[in-house]
């Protein structure tokens, strides 16, 4: 059968920053975090410019029939080429990028992309499950056996992002297919949540707060209670019947 998503979408500054250079985006059929970098406003450009780029798939896919990952790939790689266009016009922006964590639904299955260390979660009977896998310097460390998972999440380099989508050519995005379940919960989120909030608090609030808008709310605002040191952008998105789903767009962080 058939099934909608209710969701909901939210970004904050947070505590340390000046300005928001997350970007979110959320329809009935596609979900984006993207968190950019790269200075002098570069940062929010990038992410502004793949979320312009990526929501076309809203205009354009067929609602049946369509193969989602091919999709959604091809919608990844033709942001960055946008990216490097915009870097090529001023070379200022060269060195920009953004991480890239997408899901996009039929209704049956979520497309999933990933691309830096935004992160995408399933909540599922009650447990919650990190679908994607940070690509960064001390994740990679932690898959060598070099540090453990306490030991990365105060790691001095924690930050170093190793893999997103950029202005220095084409990265190949994980790509993954879900097969969706009826009440079924997905949490796409910045690190500027994870790095404030473990997935006990993260649990916590998914499984007790139970609309997505008050659920990102809360998120948010614990993230900031947190201090939070960075951008913070949430999606939160609910597997629920035909006829109960949300036909809202929700354009978040910069350039909104």
């Amino acid at each position: 059968m058939k099934h909608n998503i209710r969701y909901a979408a939210g970004s904050d500054v947070g505590r340390r920053r000046e300005q928001n250079e997350d970007s979110g985006y959320a329809s009935g059929r596609l979900l984006v975090v993207a968190d950019g970098m790269g200075g002098h406003a570069a940062g929010e450009l990038a992410s502004s410019a793949v979320i312009a780029v990526m929501r076309e798939l809203d205009a354009t896919l067929p609602e049946t029939g369509s193969d989602l990952e091919a999709a959604l790939e091809g919608a990844v790689h033709e942001a960055g080429r946008r990216l490097v266009e915009l870097a090529d016009i001023d070379p200022a922006r060269r060195g920009m990028g953004t991480t890239v964590t997408a899901m996009l639904w039929d209704g049956y299955r979520f497309a999933l992309a990933h691309l830096g260390d935004s992160r995408g979660y399933l909540l599922r009977d009650g447990a919650l499950y990190q679908m994607t896998k940070d690509h960064t310097l001390v994740q990679s460390m932690v898959d060598e056996g070099r540090i453990t998972e306490d030991q990365a999440a105060v790691h001095p380099r924690r930050s170093m992002v190793l893999r997103v989508l950029g202005s220095e050519g084409r990265a190949e995005p994980d790509m993954a297919l879900r097969e969706a379940e009826p009440d079924d919960r997905y949490l796409l989120c910045s690190d500027g949540l994870t790095t404030v909030l473990g997935p006990e608090v993260l649990h916590e609030v998914l499984t007790t707060v139970a609309e997505p808008a008050a659920a990102v709310q809360r998120l948010i605002d614990l993230a900031n209670e947190g201090g939070s040191p960075d951008n913070v952008t949430v999606i939160v998105a609910d597997v629920v019947a035909p006829g109960a789903g949300d036909a809202n767009v929700y354009r978040v962080g910069a350039g909104s």
